[in-house]
């Protein structure tokens, strides 16, 4: 399982859908309950599809926490 974005050691669940010709990759921060979602092409590789969804949930995370502060 791929590590947090924010760098604390923690998983991320990721799911990966091949729909046609696209992939749904959704990455899950279980501590948070954080969930992101985005599409990438079908014949990407796994690493490239994990990353823009990690991406994704390492923004989202970074959001909520300085709105929280």
């Amino acid at each position: 399982m791929p590590k947090s974005p924010l760098g604390d050691g923690r998983e991320v669940l990721i799911e990966i859908v091949k729909l046609g010709s696209y992939a749904k990759v959704t990455a899950i921060d279980p501590v948070t309950g954080t969930e992101v979602s985005v599409m990438g092409p079908g014949n990407a590789t796994r690493a490239s599809l994990e990353a823009a969804a990690m991406n994704k949930l390492d923004y989202v995370l970074k959001k909520k926490a300085a709105e929280g502060s």
